[in-house]
């Protein structure tokens, strides 16, 4: 989030790809509107994950950006994160809600039916992501991912996170499900791709197609 009051339409979520640079990944904050940014440890033993952290969150949360790790909640709190998210069963997930809740986001992912949807959405955590890291590789979003987002936006008062595809014009696709978020990852991060110039084109995007979110 870039500015004081964020747009009342789906924003952005980033996701760091495997090898991206943590200076590819700032400089996409001067691009826009960003509501968070989840890193995954793709990879990366427990010592680099922590230091590829460390460098990005400052500026991220400088620039009003929510930093979320993915998997590790031990480096969430060292690095003093914003969020954890995580794909683990139901008990699991109630037993991070309990102990981390409080003081950061618990965002969950991994559901791919309507069922597992359910079952995450039961422990009540602060977001549900539908879509897997690193499968943004085609222009158009997973069908299966706007199908769920879609229902889940009608049905549900738990904020969505729909992963779009590696073209930025998926937004639209994504927006018109009535998810909250958009995730983005190749469509910013791809060799080739300004991550600033990126980000701008797609809130333009959804500046102009994203319908309004109730308050």
């Amino acid at each position: 989030m870039n500015d004081a009051t964020p747009p009342n339409r789906c924003r952005i979520v980033l996701i760091a790809p495997s090898g991206v640079s943590a200076d590819r990944i700032t400089a996409a904050f001067d691009g826009g509107d960003v509501a968070s940014l989840i890193l995954p440890e793709n990879g990366m033993d427990e010592a680099s994950f922590q230091a590829f952290a460390e460098r990005i969150v400052p500026v991220a949360q400088a620039a009003g950006v929510a930093v979320i790790i993915a998997g590790d909640t031990r480096i969430a709190g060292r690095v003093q994160a914003d969020g954890i998210h995580v794909e683990v069963s139901k008990a699991e997930l109630a037993e991070t809600i309990e102990h981390f809740q409080a003081k950061m986001t618990v965002g969950a992912g991994g559901a791919k039916t309507r069922d597992d949807a359910l079952e995450l959405g039961e422990a009540r955590p602060d977001y549900i992501f539908f879509g897997r890291f690193g499968y943004d590789n085609k222009p158009e979003p997973h069908p299966r991912n706007l199908s769920l987002g879609q229902w889940w936006a009608q049905m549900i008062q738990i904020p969505c996170i729909v992963e779009a595809g590696s073209d930025l014009a998926s937004v639209e696709t994504v927006a018109a499900t009535g998810a909250e978020f958009v995730a983005l990852s190749s469509a910013v991060f791809a060799d080739g791709i300004d991550p600033k110039v990126a980000i701008a084109r797609a809130n333009a995007l959804l500046d102009e197609t994203a319908p309004r979110l109730e308050d």
